[in-house]
């Protein structure tokens, strides 16, 4: 039979889809509800079909913005004289919609609640309908090779050329796609290693405790920073696995690496768990203390990525705690006490900044026509009350570091401490220049990375460092 009067059986998962139904459809539950983990392993007790039901019968999962490749798409597309068929071992309740988003296929066979229609069961079933050697099957997978055992060619999509080479050893190999899934560099944008520059607040003890100059301290600090940049890029991957449909109706976020499909959700699970194993690991060599502050960031960053990061103000007053907590967790590193004016200054600046994230992510939201900030409780119409309470917390973290200069604990821990004053007009300067910039939409939406990399808020930093050594 020739292959142009074959029909072309298309699999969904890594191959139409650059990512899995099962996951994706795992993850919006967990999302949506963390507490269903506890459910998976009854469910389990059914088989694997049984599962597929159950989490497809529970969410919903947008079609219009999953990551589809485009090379299975215009195959699809430009194949109009035969029977092109869908066929998954993805439940039917999630790929029938978007088989209808397409409009490329004229069937759709796929897994019932009964049977798990992969490898073998969905090379018995494409023989069954169309006979042997009666179908194209295009797949990306070794399982794949026990539907290949029956069909009359076939096409390796998002794999390398020893599985090309085994499919020729059951059929005729029609065409090879290779994999387009990121390497070394994806990975690292998977785990946002820039963001790793807010950790450098566990190092701010280091100078306010005028103990920069002790290698025992700057060690300490150095695995505190290590191990917090550990924890949070685990935090990371975890949050975008969760967020990856607000991710992907976002304008920015939908090019994040799980969303847009280019690393496997799978390699995600596992890399999360490790990265935050290592990173409590190396906390406990620091100290138990520490180890126990990392635990409370922990903590609050997964509540906040679950369910706090959607509830309006209880969100930013969070986020401004784990900047906090950052510095924190870098006094307890190096041993000192903990300073109640640096956690009061801290509190109300990185809460303008937490202020300014959202002013930021709504601005843009209004830019786009949109009425709500996706994946947010803010309302556009909020930006006013937003600005006007971003900028006065900022503005009373200066009042705070005012009231410090003349206080006990300032006059002891400083020869000249009204040098100290110069730092009050740089602060001023510099917060009000972040929401201005801000209010022209000249930020990106993470304020504290925007201002390692703005070379103004780098001489502002530098200058602060200056007049703290001018005045020790």
């Amino acid at each position: 039979m020739k292959s142009q009067n074959r029909a072309l059986c298309v699999d969904l998962d890594g191959t139409l889809l650059r990512s899995d139904i099962l996951y994706e459809s795992l993850l919006a539950l967990l999302a949506r509800n963390p507490l269903y983990v506890f459910l998976l392993p009854f469910w389990l007790l059914g088989g694997k079909a049984a599962v597929k039901r159950q989490l497809a019968s529970r969410v919903q999962l947008p079609a219009d913005t999953l990551p589809y490749d485009e090379r299975v798409l215009e195959i699809l597309r430009t194949t109009t004289q035969r029977p092109r068929v869908l066929c998954t071992a993805s439940d039917q309740l999630l790929v029938q919609p978007i088989a209808d988003h397409l409009g490329l296929f004229e069937e759709v066979i796929a897994s019932d609640g009964h049977t798990n229609l992969s490898g073998h069961n969905k090379g018995k079933a494409l023989a069954e309908r169309f006979g042997e050697r009666g179908f194209d099957y295009m797949g990306n997978g070794r399982v794949d090779l026990q539907v290949w055992a029956h069909a009359g060619g076939a096409i390796v999509v998002n794999n390398g050329e020893r599985l090309a080479r085994d499919a020729a050893r059951h059929t005729e190999v029609l065409a090879h796609l290779p994999a387009r899934n990121g390497g070394l560099l994806t990975w690292i944008k998977a785990l946002r290693i820039y963001q790793w520059l807010k950790n450098l607040l566990v190092l701010v003890p280091l100078l306010t405790a005028h103990r920069f100059l002790e290698p025992a301290a700057v060690l300490d600090a150095g695995i505190a920073f290590l191990a917090f940049g550990l924890c949070a890029s685990g935090v990371y991957l975890l949050n975008d696995l969760l967020d990856l449909t607000p991710d992907r109706m976002h304008a920015r976020k939908r090019k994040r690496p799980f969303a847009a499909g280019t690393l496997p959700l799978l390699h995600g699970l596992l890399v999360a768990p490790l990265l935050t194993v290592l990173g409590f690991a190396l906390a406990w060599l620091c100290s138990p203390a520490f180890a126990g502050v990392l635990l409370c960031y922990y903590v609050m960053t997964l509540a906040y990525s679950l369910k706090l990061k959607r509830i309006v103000m209880i969100d930013v007053v969070l986020l401004a705690a784990l900047y906090t907590v950052r510095i924190i967790g870098g006094t307890v590193a190096i041993g000192s006490e903990l300073s109640f004016w640096l956690l009061a200054f801290s509190m109300f600046v990185f809460l303008s900044l937490a202020m300014l994230k959202r002013y930021t992510e709504l601005a843009a939201a209004l830019a786009s026509g949109k009425e709500m900030a996706i994946g947010r409780g803010y309302a556009v119409a909020d930006l006013p009350l937003v600005q006007s309470l971003g900028a006065a917390a900022g503005y009373i973290g200066v009042l705070v570091f005012a009231l410090y200069i003349n206080s006990p604990e300032s006059l002891e821990l400083y020869s000249n401490p009204k040098v100290l004053w110069l730092l009050c007009p740089m602060l001023l300067y510099w917060i009000s220049r972040m929401w201005i910039v801000s209010h022209r939409g000249d930020m990106d939406d993470d304020p504290i990375v925007f201002a390692a990399m703005d070379r103004v808020s780098q001489v502002v930093i530098a200058l602060c460092v200056v007049i703290v050594l001018a005045a020790i």
